[in-house]
């Protein structure tokens, strides 16, 4: 596997953690059950993921208490994997998903879980402004009535879902 600079693979560029102003984290969220391999089902484009299908993201706690981020694409194009390593740290407590990620030292993007299913099999997510969101699934499809409860949730808050790109997967995600 090629590691690309892609840096914000899946977040945002240099920017304080924010969330959208309609938006709000999740509450009573538990970092341990979040953590593990989810998938990309939609998102809007953006450099650092243009030209990718196949995209997940994994999450895994690490010694110092942040928790560390693994994005993985496969770039159809180029016809080659590309990924991505940062970490995540809770901008507030670790009960509220309100998260900063970064992927270059010093430069933090907001990760906001802005709505979670109970068994933390669904997830939709809002970068720190209107032009980044992602909705993200445990397994490469995500049923019609959730992903139908995330678009309503995303236009809501102001985002323009017409605009999302959803992620093909294949065997060899």
């Amino acid at each position: 596997m090629k590691k690309v600079s892609l840096a914000l693979l899946i977040f945002g560029l240099f920017s304080c953690a924010t969330i959208p102003k309609k938006a709000e984290a999740v509450k009573e969220f538990d970092a341990d059950k979040y953590l593990g391999k989810w998938y990309e089902i939609a998102r809007f484009d953006f450099r650092f993921e243009k030209n990718l299908n196949n995209t997940t993201a994994e999450y895994s706690k690490m010694d110092n208490g942040k928790i560390k981020v693994v994005n993985k694409g496969y770039n159809y194009v180029k016809k080659e994997w590309t990924s991505a390593e940062g970490k995540a740290k809770f901008v507030e407590d670790p009960q509220t998903a309100m998260l900063k990620v970064s992927f270059f030292g010093p430069f933090y993007s907001g990760y906001n879980v802005i709505e979670l299913d109970d068994d933390y099999k669904y997830a939709l997510v809002a970068g720190e402004s209107l032009k980044y969101l992602w909705i993200l699934s445990r397994t490469p499809t995500i049923p019609d009535e959730i992903k139908q409860k995330y678009i309503k949730k995303a236009q809501e808050i102001g985002y323009e879902t017409e605009n999302m790109i959803w992620v093909e997967h294949d065997s060899n995600g």
